[in-house]
């Protein structure tokens, strides 16, 4: 089955999104606002938060994919909602980390400097992937497109988990290396 025309209506904001956010995101990735002449304080306090809020975005995930499971449709719809506003949330204050502070370099050493870089380089490809798979996992699920929502979801459910979990490991290895 094809797609509903309610769903074709979102199909032009999620090519839009897709391709916005990354771009976005990479371009203010490299401006930093304090280099560039600005008096602002470097927010180096949102790198814990932020990592929170990716690892509550894997809880309510685990969690959607708990209640749907046991046909609670509406705990689902509102959990995914949740896990939705935690990702704009992180994006948000990811960026204005990036914008604001000067960027923390990896310092450890051994076994652990491939697999921080792999874990790292697999987290961020992914990020910007994920972007299409949750929007079209979205719409057909508010679209009452269940069938097709659900196959699509089995493929966006391990991706976004991948993406929130590894954002925690992420800040817990370079944490460290952090400068106050």
């Amino acid at each position: 089955m094809g797609q509903t025309a309610e769903e074709k209506k979102y199909n032009k904001w999620i090519i839009v999104l897709s391709v916005v956010i990354p771009l976005v995101v990479a371009a203010l990735f490299g401006v930093n606002l304090r280099k560039l002449g600005y008096d602002v304080e470097p927010l180096g306090f949102l790198p814990p938060i932020y990592a929170t809020i990716n690892g509550i975005t894997a809880i309510l995930l685990f969690w959607a994919v708990a209640a749907i499971k046991k046909g609670n449709k509406k705990l689902h719809e509102r959990l995914i909602k949740v896990c939705v506003c935690c990702s704009v949330a992180f994006l948000g204050m990811y960026v204005a980390y990036h914008m604001t502070s000067n960027s923390t370099s990896y310092g450890g050493e051994g076994i652990l400097r491939p697999i921080y870089f792999f874990i790292l380089i697999t987290h961020i490809v992914l990020s910007v992937i994920i972007i299409p798979f949750v929007l079209i996992t979205y719409v057909r699920g508010i679209t009452g497109s269940y069938e097709r929502h659900k196959k699509i979801a089995r493929i966006t459910y391990p991706m976004w988990l991948y993406v929130a979990v590894t954002g925690v490991i992420v800040y817990l290895m370079i944490s460290p290396y952090y400068v106050h």
